[in-house]
């Protein structure tokens, strides 16, 4: 049986993204995203929880990304859950790290002028125009020439 590995996270970047360029000149994006939730615990008092996330973007995702985010930009990430394990040079203890390999990228703040005027950085997301409404938009919608 095949295995199957997907997250989708929402949050704010810890930190500036760290852009670098691999030895065999491959570009790679990694930076953090501190993930809140909020819970009432067994007294009924709210609580608050954040979870920090790395995460990692390859090739010119990676690229856009280290361009336009920056530290508390929030952002809506999606990708794979890789673990990579090696021994601690310092110590010999044997360590791992789950990490969200980013196979897709929204900022979901508004957009400012520290992100470059870009809201969106998804490799498979086209612009979306929003027109303004028209007059006379009180017309009744006729539901059988919805498509769908």
């Amino acid at each position: 049986m095949r295995g199957f590995s997907k997250a989708i996270i929402t949050g704010n970047l810890t930190r500036d993204p760290e852009l670098r360029t691999t030895p065999n000149g491959a570009s790679v994006c990694s930076f953090s995203v501190a993930v809140n939730r909020v819970f009432r615990d067994s007294s009924g008092n709210q609580q608050e929880s954040v979870s920090f996330i790395d995460c990692s973007a390859w090739g010119k995702l990676g690229e856009m990304i280290g361009q336009y985010a920056k530290k508390g930009s929030g952002v809506l990430v999606s990708g794979r859950l890789d673990q990579r394990s090696w021994e601690d040079k310092n110590s010999g203890q044997k360590r791992s790290r789950v990490e969200i390999v980013v196979e897709d990228f929204n900022f979901t703040g508004p957009a400012n002028s520290s992100e470059g005027g870009s809201r969106g950085g998804s490799r498979n997301e086209e612009p979306v125009v929003q027109e303004e409404p028209q007059d006379g938009g009180d017309e009744e919608i006729d539901l059988s020439e919805i498509p769908f």
